[in-house]
């Protein structure tokens, strides 16, 4: 997979997500992928920032529809402003 290829789904993961943050007043926008496509960083908006469960939503949620997407990811990490 070519990294455009790994932006490409993960950006399709990030869709998926998306609706249900947005249920609960909160957002996601992808930062950067680096470490040869391994790493993704991301930044929770609205209310996900400062949610007492944003760490399990960025873990079970978000991090693992994107490792649906692109199975090479191995972290996630959410980029506080």
């Amino acid at each position: 997979m070519t990294s455009e290829e790994v932006r490409l789904n993960v950006e399709r993961a990030l869709e998926e997500i998306r609706p249900f943050l947005r249920n609960d007043g909160g957002d996601i926008s992808l930062i950067s992928i680096e470490d040869d496509d391994r790493l993704v960083k991301v930044q929770l908006q609205g209310a996900c920032v400062g949610c007492s469960v944003n760490t399990m939503t960025l873990k079970s949620g978000v991090e693992m529809t994107i490792k649906r997407y692109v199975p090479q990811i191995e972290k996630v990490l959410n980029i506080e402003k």
